[in-house]
Formats: structure tokens, C-alpha cells, sequence
């Protein structure tokens, strides 16, 4: 059996296979806790070995009890071809297994089926949307978020009543349902939101010139100079388990150089918080590790809520988890934790609690971000969103591994 690269969030081994009309993947993980909605990555090459002219379309993915899994073939490249039919094109197959406390191992197979495979409910939602000048807003079936681009920036037409903000923060959308909001509530106007709950959840969340939910900047030990909006976007996947999108930001002085920033966003159904890669371009006089941090608004709710907020600093997992109970429409857990031995502590500015994370230019630095809503009932206290966050962080250190054997 021998070990292929890391594969986002896995770390996959494959045997050599032989033709065969099945796969057989085993996923392995070493934590005791329960880890729900957890993302199998499978090379479509791997498959395309085992499974000679496999179409993604007569395909069946099925646990260890013969279920029928939903999954998701993603593309190497928005613009890959395929041009003899061979699976070229084809990035990773996924699908999900809820791991239940203390299972550390499970296994799937992936078969040929004559019937079509019809396509599964997405549970998992990016899009640009350019009736409200040019938002870029995800969503999975616990929550939702969206970012702004260069057209709300843009300074108003005299007369025009444009609404301006200039902001690299992260908005949070709160859901109470499972199934996908954001066209709906964009269709319907969704300045309503920001006032009332029609059963659906609301967009209550301010993000103002504030990181909002887990936005970036360069932090100089004083002063965390930001971007504006976003510049360009990229959808690479897009549902129904995972959705992957692509954001610029910058140029922007980040104190005596130019830095710039990609930051590759990834939406797994079944998690309240997203994966993000963040890679800094630098010009000019830069040190050699940037201190970037990664904010929480202090504010981001009503004030005629009379919020109360609490912080949860976990050093040893690199996270912070925010609570705010609210007089009426709940309270809100948001949360930041940075992956990969990357934290370096915690600041805070006039508008922002601050996670602090070292990387070098050109590197990626990988963190997750999110909110939880105790009206949808998941996170009732401030205590089931400190152990929910205490678990992604446990998690994000402890990868599952994938075998596939014919």
C-alpha cells in the first residue's frame, strides 16, 4: 500500500488496483469524540484506476450497510477539459460518514450501477449575486455568510441612494432551516431580514468596517491594517457536499510594504464553520513571517439588544469563541481557531478581538471561521458552542486517513 500527497483535510493511502466494479475505501480516524458530516476525499484518478471509464453519473457510493451515500465529484480546474473521456478533468470524489464517538475506523465502497445516478439535494452553496450589486454569499444547512465586492465600494452617484460600504469583513447570515436561503431571501429583499425572523432565521449580524466573522489583516503590534473589498472571485466546487471558492483582496499597505491576498474558502455540509487558506503577496521592504490577524467584531450585534459577550481564549487549541446573548432572537456563538501550529496569541483593536497567526509570504495559512445560532437549536448555551469549537479544533489537528483497496 503506498501513501499519495495530502488532499485537503486528509491524507489519503491507495493499493494498486485492478480493474473491478467496485472500490473499497476505508476511512481511519485516531479522536474518541463523535465527528459528524466528516468529508471523505477520494482522487478521481484512483477511482478512474480501479474503475476503468467510470462515469460520475453511474456511480453509487454505499456504507458499510449497503446505504446509498449522496457525493460530489469536483473538477481539477473550472476550465478542464476532457477531450478522450478518460476522467481528465475530474479532481476528487466526496461523500460524508458520521463518525459516532469512539469509531475510528469505517468502511465504503464505490460501485458502477447501470441506472443514472440523479443528482443529490445541495447542501452545500456558493454564488455571485450581482442583483445586489456584486455580494458573494455561501451558504451550507446550518449557516450562511456572504462577502462584498468592488461594486459596493464604489463611491454613490449623486442622487443614487447606492448604499457604500468599504469592508473586508465576513457577514453571518443565522438560518433555522437545513435547506438553502440565499436565493430566497436575496429574491425577496433582503433588507426585511435584518428585522424580522419569518421562521427561516435572519440576517441580524453587523459587520460595518469590522473583521466581522473571521476577517484578515496584517498586524504591526499596534494597528491591523486591512483591505478593501474583495476584487476577484472563483467558484471551483459547488456542492451538494462541499462548495470551494476563491477571493483576491489588495493591494493594500500592510505598514511599509504592498501585501495582497487569495484566501481559498472551503463549505463542507454539516459544519458551522469553514476552512479557509490564505496566502499573503508582499512587495516593497516585508519581514520575512507576516503576524496576521484574524478577527471576531466586538459589536456586531444591536446595541438595543443589550448584548452581553463573552470570550473563550483556548491557547492550546488556537481558537476564540465568542458568545452573545441578545434580549430576543437568541444568542450567537462566533469562533475563530488557526490550524497548523501557526497561532502566536491574541490582540485586540477598537472594533475587533483578534487571533494571531505567523506565516511566511507565498505560504498558506490554514484556519477555520463560523457562527452558531441557538435559535436553530443546535447551540442552546454558550457551553455546547465552546465544546462544538473545542471539537473542530481537535479535528482540524487530527485528519482522517483514507486506504482504498479493489
Amino acid at each position: 500500500m503506498k501513501l499519495l500527497g495530502l488532499v485537503p483535510l486528509l491524507a489519503v493511502a491507495t493499493a494498486a488496483a485492478t480493474a473491478a466494479d467496485h472500490l473499497t475505501v476505508t476511512a481511519t480516524q485516531t479522536l474518541d469524540l463523535a465527528r459528524p458530516a466528516e468529508t471523505i476525499a477520494v482522487p478521481w484518478a484512483e477511482v478512474a484506476r480501479a474503475l476503468p471509464g467510470a462515469q460520475i453519473y453511474h456511480l453509487a457510493v454505499k456504507d458499510a450497510a449497503g446505504r446509498p451515500l449522496p457525493y460530489q465529484v469536483t473538477n481539477v480546474a473550472p476550465t478542464a477539459k476532457d477531450p478522450s473521456g478518460a476522467g481528465a478533468a475530474y479532481g476528487e470524489l466526496l461523500f460524508q460518514h458520521d463518525f459516532a464517538a469512539g469509531e475510528h475506523a469505517a468502511t465504503f465502497t464505490i460501485e458502477r450501477v447501470s441506472g443514472i445516478t440523479p443528482p443529490f439535494p445541495p447542501r452545500a452553496f456558493v454564488r455571485y449575486v450581482p442583483e445586489r450589486l456584486d455580494d458573494l454569499a455561501w451558504e451550507n444547512d446550518k449557516i450562511a455568510h456572504r462577502i462584498y465586492g468592488p461594486g459596493l465600494a464604489a463611491p454613490a452617484a449623486p442622487g443614487s441612494n447606492k448604499e457604500v460600504l468599504v469592508t473586508s469583513g465576513v457577514d453571518v447570515w443565522c438560518k433555522r432551516v437545513s435547506y438553502p436561503i440565499v436565493d430566497r431571501w436575496y429574491n425577496k429583499g433582503h433588507d426585511f431580514y435584518h428585522k424580522h425572523d419569518l421562521a427561516e432565521g435572519m440576517d441580524m449580524y453587523n459587520v460595518s468596517q469590522s473583521r466581522g466573522c473571521g476577517g484578515t489583516g496584517i498586524w504591526d503590534g499596534k494597528v491591523l491594517a486591512v483591505s478593501g473589498n474583495y476584487r476577484t472571485w472563483k467558484i471551483l466546487a459547488n456542492g451538494p457536499v462541499r462548495a470551494v471558492f476563491e477571493v483576491t483582496y489588495g493591494p493594500w499597505d500592510g505598514g511599509g510594504f504592498q501585501v495582497s491576498e487569495t484566501k481559498r474558502f472551503t463549505v463542507d455540509a454539516g459544519h458551522n464553520l469553514d476552512v479557509v487558506e490564505s496566502t499573503f503577496t508582499v512587495t516593497g521592504a516585508a519581514p520575512a513571517e507576516l503576524t496576521v490577524g484574524i478577527g471576531l467584531h466586538k459589536f456586531a450585534t444591536d446595541p438595543g439588544q443589550n448584548p452581553r459577550v463573552s470570550y473563550t481564549p483556548v491557547p492550546d487549541q488556537g481558537s476564540l469563541a465568542q458568545w452573545v446573548e441578545q434580549r430576543t432572537h437568541g444568542s450567537l456563538g462566533t469562533a475563530v481557531v488557526v490550524a497548523d501550529r501557526a497561532f502566536a496569541g491574541y490582540a485586540e483593536d477598537a472594533k475587533n478581538r483578534l487571533v494571531l497567526a505567523r506565516v511566511a509570504p507565498g505560504r498558506p495559512l490554514r484556519y477555520a471561521i463560523g457562527a452558531g445560532w441557538s435559535e436553530a437549536g443546535e447551540f442552546t448555551t454558550e457551553q455546547a458552542w465552546r465544546q462544538y469549537v473545542a471539537d473542530c479544533a481537535a479535528r482540524l489537528a487530527s485528519p482522517v486517513r483514507v486506504a482504498l483497496a479493489p
